[in-house]
């Protein structure tokens, strides 16, 4: 498993089970100054990569009273992880099986994680069959329901957004299609929001994932109910559990996460204001909640 450090992190590369090069972040200070502490695992939504949590990443991994070695990985087919030949492969279950080797070759027996959309979903899935893995989990802007409205703006603008000719109109890209949600976002924001999600490519940003992951949302039906996953979010019961909802957000229901709250007696609320799906975590008051829920965590 080669490494090789490109300054905050070292990059990480492992084999999934089917063959598969996968990708990490492994922001890991001196393991002297972790005292023990339990690593967080962040998990990225549906087409989403590593670099989301990168400022989150540094704050944790750099704290002065609390220093924790914090793993970001990308996804099958997205970021800096092998594209799959075979596309039914970008499944929740494929997906799951793929952090738990992710940890295997990381040497994390049990973790905190962070799941941000879809990554959150896939936590529902291994709370389900390896709950040994979950010392905690923060949800981000996700749950055992997903809103078809949300889906619907999500497979919308991933399949119809213009591509962007330049840096400049990456960031506009995403201003025009997230600003009415993201009203807390000044135009550095947008502009460091394009770069996590683009990639550079001789100079020009390119969407980071594999466009069959975008294309087989067309596929989804969303005149009939979505599956949910409550027998899934029933298994966190025993794992402490921070819920971030976007103020704006049309994925996670109200209803949905005074449910959520119903059923988890440890359950944490966060609201992150004047955002939409999913939020920033470096944004606001969320690194301060999230740092007060490690405290509680091991």
């Amino acid at each position: 498993m080669p490494d090789t450090d490109a300054g905050g992190f070292q990059e990480r590369f492992y084999t999934s089970s089917d063959g598969l090069t996968l990708y990490a972040r492994d922001y890991r200070p001196d393991e002297a100054a972790t005292a023990g502490r339990l690593p967080v695992i962040c998990l990225p939504g549906l087409t989403r990569n590593t670099r989301d949590f990168h400022p989150l990443a540094l704050l944790l991994s750099a704290d002065m009273t609390a220093p924790r070695r914090v793993i970001a990985l990308d996804s099958r087919g997205r970021g800096n992880s092998a594209w799959d030949e075979n596309k039914a492969n970008y499944n929740l279950t494929v997906e799951a099986g793929d952090i738990v080797t992710a940890c295997a070759a990381l040497g994390v027996e049990r973790a905190i994680f962070i799941g941000t959309s879809r990554g959150g979903l896939i936590l529902h899935l291994i709370a389900a069959t390896r709950p040994d893995l979950l010392e905690a989990v923060i949800l981000n802007d996700i749950g055992p329901v997903v809103e078809a409205e949300g889906l619907a703006r999500i497979r919308d603008y991933l399949n119809g957004s213009r591509r962007p000719d330049d840096w400049n109109a990456a960031a506009d890209v995403l201003k025009e299609n997230h600003g009415a949600s993201f009203t807390a976002l000044g135009s550095e924001d947008w502009r460091e929001m394009a770069r996590a999600i683009y990639r550079d490519i001789g100079g020009r940003p390119v969407a980071d994932f594999d466009p069959a992951i975008a294309e087989a949302l067309k596929s989804v039906d969303l005149s009939q109910p979505l599956p949910d996953l409550w027998a899934q979010f029933d298994s966190l019961s025993q794992s402490p559990l921070l819920l971030i909802r976007g103020e704006n957000t049309s994925l996670l229901s109200k209803e949905t996460a005074d449910e959520m709250g119903r059923r988890h007696s440890r359950l944490i609320f966060q609201a992150a204001e004047a955002q939409g799906h999913a939020p920033l975590l470096h944004q606001g008051g969320i690194p301060a909640a999230i740092r007060a829920f490690l405290v509680t965590c091991g």
